[in-house]
């Protein structure tokens, strides 16, 4: 391979619609800062680069489902994960978001380039309206009948009862999820970038070139390459986002696979002046560190808009992983089925290289792999505590019981000492030769290997057996133990970053650099250490048990919400149900109470006259957007004084299954006063 003057690594935008899940720390984040870590070690010039991905369709599902603007949610999310990451110890150079200054810059800035040299194709395009709501929709807010196994509830993005592709044209009975109404297809102008005239360069350069890429990655590219790339559209009509900086396209909005990729970029400007050096000079290798579900936006369509602007480096590689499951069951943000980092943190305090070590110990590297709490428990206290803890623990407690914690001057070395020093610099070049290939859970384990080789050492030698009858002899023993601990220092350090610092501490010693790894003589005779406390404690039963419970009362309100659930209430009569009186309205007027986070008062027409209507839906919507809505009213409820507003009525409406409120409304407009029979 070249040898490079400097790294670039980027580390897939996490979504900001969401906490981040041991599913993304598993497939991108724990093995991009698990490599960083080694080539900073080795004194490398590297540069470590993330961010919040903040403009798509799903954050203003999300802004919508709880009755804010997008922004209030990618503030929360993008503060939330950041403070995570750093928590736990993903050690970005630079973490930055999309919605700000310098991205929207660069963005627009990149596009207008393409747009300049005639690169983009404009094309006119049927898409769905929604004539109620007054704009196109995105295919996440069309439902409708999946033509394939007839699913009544299908995106027109994806179904996600049998996992077909869709577009909104395919379904059956299209509704828009913003008013019910059925939407009309209309004209709209678009850009597209014409990935098929990069067909021949990306057969050459990916099939040929990048033979070296994970077969996973190579496999999905060669399947795109084989069924023939096609143009792409990279604006989208939409509010939220990045403006089409182009004239006449109000209303448009960069595609979000278009502008994420750019934050690399525009967090690379704000990180250092010197950003052009990280991303147009050929000496620096760029490395994408992402999730299989990444591997064409990261290896073809990210590859095309550099190679169309024509001054950027591209990518030396992408090793992408599979997905990670929960206790057999695919994670799953909707179904809260995930352990999530921030939760964590706060329930396994100082236990964060404990995750660390579980998670890149079954990296879903070339298959999915699952993650269960009960391996969890057995990881920490079979090989952490038992493995690594055990051999540090017994050097460190023989040190402090013979030599009142001073490194012991070291006798004549046997053939046997020689061989298992010898050991570390045969262990070091296995770490590595993995580490450079990308196979990071093999390369943890061959660090795990040193300390084997120490509890073989003590075992084979019983210091403690010993030290009554050949003294000299045990200090050569404890000597030759601190060194392996030393090393163990340096070599876990990419992989436990707190441990490795816990280590340093006790051993009273300033960072190793990698280069000095398999040295016999990092701690000198006379060197005083300092008197240690455990690295890793057992993990009892009641803690793997409570996470299981946490699970499974997911489990069953998944289970429930599938069902249908909350369970059905009490029988009532028919001539009970009978006084009900339930009509048809529309709001009027709308405000929320004041000192109150979730009461709204509405001003409805009932068909029978104009009412007062105080109503709990002041979380999941705003004042304004609900105007001119229909609504169903219970018109005979006994009314009821609320923050001293008296309350004529109830409005109904349906709780979702994410706890998201929906109106009950008619699918056609209707007569206010309609009686609901």
């Amino acid at each position: 391979m070249k040898d490079y003057k400097r790294y670039l690594i980027t580390a897939a935008l996490p979504y900001a619609n969401g906490p981040v899940h041991i599913g993304h720390l598993a497939g991108v984040y724990v093995p991009a800062d698990i490599y960083v870590r080694y080539l900073r070690l080795k004194g490398i010039d590297v540069i470590f680069v993330c961010g919040s991905d903040e403009h798509g369709v799903p954050i203003t599902i999300k802004a919508r489902q709880e009755g804010v603007n997008p922004k209030e949610i990618v503030d929360r999310y993008h503060e939330m994960n950041k403070k995570a990451f750093a928590d736990f110890g993903i050690s970005f150079n630079i973490y930055s978001r999309t919605s700000n200054k310098t991205h929207h810059e660069t963005a627009s800035g990149f596009f207008k380039t393409l747009y300049d040299k005639g690169i983009f194709l404009e094309k006119t395009t049927k898409q769905y309206f929604d004539t109620e709501a007054g704009q196109f929709l995105a295919d996440r807010y069309i439902t409708g009948i999946c033509p394939i196994c007839g699913n009544a509830s299908a995106y027109g993005d994806q179904c996600e009862s049998c996992g077909t592709s869709l577009n909104a044209t395919d379904l059956k009975d299209p509704k828009s999820t913003l008013s019910g109404s059925t939407p009309e297809l209309r004209d709209t102008l678009h850009w597209f970038l014409p990935l098929d005239k990069y067909e021949d360069f990306f057969k050459n350069w990916i099939l040929k070139e990048n033979k070296h890429w994970k077969v996973n990655v190579y496999g999905q590219c060669k399947s795109w390459l084989n069924a023939g790339l096609q143009p792409r559209a990279v604006s989208r009509d939409l509010e939220w986002g990045i403006p089409v900086p182009v004239e006449g396209a109000d209303g448009k909005v960069l595609y979000v696979w278009f502008d994420a990729p750019i934050g690399y970029i525009s967090a690379t400007k704000e990180l250092t002046k010197d950003w052009e050096k990280y991303w147009k000079d050929p000496e620096t290798r760029l490395i994408h560190f992402i999730g299989k579900d990444n591997i064409v936006f990261h290896c073809i369509i990210f590859p095309a808009m550099l190679k169309a602007e024509g001054s950027y480096i591209l990518p030396e590689n992408v090793p992408a992983n599979e997905f990670l499951n929960l206790e057999g069951d695919k994670i799953s943000t909707s179904r809260n089925w995930a352990v999530w980092l921030h939760e964590y943190l706060e329930e396994f305090p100082g236990k964060e290289d404990v995750l660390r070590y579980v998670l890149c110990a079954n990296a879903p590297e070339t298959k999915d792999n699952d993650y269960t709490w009960k391996d969890f428990q057995t990881r920490n206290n079979n090989e952490l505590v038992a493995i690594l803890g055990n051999f540090v623990n017994r050097s460190f407690v023989l040190t402090q019981k013979y030599y009142n914690g001073l490194i012991p001057e070291p006798g004549k070395l046997l053939n046997s000492d020689k061989k298992t020093l010898a050991e570390i610099a045969v262990i070091k070049q296995s770490v590595e030769n993995s580490l450079d290939n990308f196979r990071i859970r093999e390369s943890l384990k061959y660090a795990m290997d040193l300390a084997r080789l120490g509890n073989k050492y003590l075992a084979d030698t019983e210091p403690w057996a010993i030290q009554k009858t050949d003294p000299e002899r045990v200090k050569t023993i404890i000597y030759i133990s601190l060194q392996i601990t030393a090393n163990l220092s340096a070599l876990i350090e990419p992989f436990l970053p707190n441990t490795a610092g816990k280590l340093r501490e006790y051993l009273n010693i300033e960072r190793i650099n990698w280069t000095d790894i398999g040295s016999d003589e990092i701690l000198k005779p006379g060197h005083h250490i300092k008197k240690p406390g455990l690295l890793f404690d057992k993990i009892e039963d009641a803690a793997i048990e409570a996470q299981l419970e946490k699970l499974n009362s997911t489990k069953k309100m998944n289970e429930g919400s599938e069902t249908n659930a909350p369970q059905q209430k009490d029988l009532i009569s028919y001539d009970e149900f009978m006084k009900n009186d339930i009509r048809i309205g529309t709001i009027l007027e709308a405000e929320k109470v004041p000192k109150t986070k979730k009461l709204m008062k509405l001003k409805i027409d009932t068909g029978i006259d104009q009412r007062t209507v105080v109503s709990g839906i002041a979380e999941y919507f705003e004042a304004e957007e609900i105007i001119g809505k229909q609504v169903s009213i219970l018109v005979n409820l006994e009314p009821r004084n609320i923050k001293g507003i008296e309350s004529q009525g109830m409005i109904l409406m349906a709780e979702d299954t994410d706890g998201s409120l929906k109106f009950i409304m008619p699918g056609d407009k209707v007569s206010n006063g309609s009686v609901i029979s």
